[in-house]
């Protein structure tokens, strides 16, 4: 059975959300982002949920949102930076579609989430301290599960998209 979904890895900042929608419409697929879909079932953003639930009750939800998005056809998904954290996001990942790494660097996550307040882990005293300790943590774990690993540091999302589709079609072996 060939599988039709793209799933978008990598950290926040790292544009997966903004060349998600981009790319599926190039593609011609539905785009969802998996931290939307969450603050669209509770009715509040994400870090009240943080402020509610903490970070666990947070990634429960966001387990049982990845678990019914992965589950249809024709999509993108944009999933949180942290989402690759359970074994069991992981593995829906791997196993219901293609997964693309956005590989981006912390200099660049800073300059790109600066200004987000929607942002719970980056409330602190150190943001770039922060952001530095859950890449070397996360890292290993987005280049293990992902088909193809595309940077998107200093450049811009069409140029993003178009290595992406080259990458698809290489990896596919067929034209898109």
């Amino acid at each position: 059975m060939e599988n039709n979904n793209i799933f978008l890895i990598g950290p926040m900042g790292a544009g997966k959300s903004t060349i998600g929608k981009r790319l599926a419409k190039t593609l011609h697929k539905t785009f969802m982002d998996s931290d939307h879909q969450i603050e669209a079932r509770t009715g509040v953003d994400i870090p009240t949920i943080f402020d509610i639930e903490g970070e666990a009750g947070f990634r429960k939800r966001e387990s049982s949102v990845i678990d019914e998005l992965t589950q249809h056809s024709n999509l993108v998904l944009a999933t949180g930076g942290g989402a690759i954290l359970s074994e069991e996001n992981r593995q829906h990942l791997m196993s219901r579609g293609i997964v693309i790494y956005l590989q981006t660097s912390v200099s660049q996550q800073l300059a790109r989430t600066r200004h987000d307040r929607n942002r719970p882990l980056l409330a602190t005293e150190d943001p770039e301290a922060k952001l530095t300790e859950l890449m070397n943590i996360r890292a290993p774990l987005y280049q293990d599960i992902a088909d193809i690993v595309v940077s998107t540091d200093h450049r811009h999302s069409n140029q993003v998209c178009k290595e992406i589709q080259n990458n698809l079609q290489e990896f596919l072996g067929k034209s898109l």
